[in-house]
């Protein structure tokens, strides 16, 4: 199977989510994906997750009841070891629904609100850091020319 290549940011779909046209930054140093999430609260053996952002473009105010989750811990870039939420979930790259992954964080002080890391990547994509948004113009490429 060959390998497509994607840049070093994105725009990608998470339809279970409700999300869309969010910013995504390939991060090829994490092994996790993450997702900001504004608030988490679990109960009932759920975890409510509410999705929202006045830094982030497009996300408002999703909230979403995950039955099946996981804890798992992440070493984030300072070296620390933090507990995270785990939900899997779908993304969309290249017009093809892929499973993923992805730890929950609060991302507001962050520039993107999602990272896709090497365990999303690894025998799908090769990551060129020239690139950007392959995925999302190949996307209103093929979009505009459906008529």
């Amino acid at each position: 199977m060959s390998k497509k290549i994607i840049g070093r940011v994105d725009k990608i779909d998470f339809p279970k989510l409700g999300l869309y046209n969010i910013d995504v930054k390939i991060d090829t140093g994490a092994y996790t994906s993450a997702i900001h999430c504004s608030k988490i609260i679990e109960e009932h053996n759920s975890l409510r997750c509410i999705f929202n952002s006045d830094v982030h473009q497009n996300f408002g105010k999703t909230e979403i009841v995950f039955d099946s989750f996981s804890n798992t811990n992440v070493k984030s870039s300072n070296g620390y070891k933090e507990n995270r939420y785990k939900v899997k979930s779908e993304a969309i790259f290249f017009g093809k629904t892929y499973k993923i992954n992805l730890t929950l964080s609060t991302r507001d002080d962050m520039k993107f609100p999602v990272l896709i890391g090497r365990q999303f990547l690894r025998r799908k994509f090769l990551v060129d850091v020239d690139l950007e948004n392959v995925s999302y113009l190949t996307q209103q490429h093929e979009h505009s020319h459906s008529f």
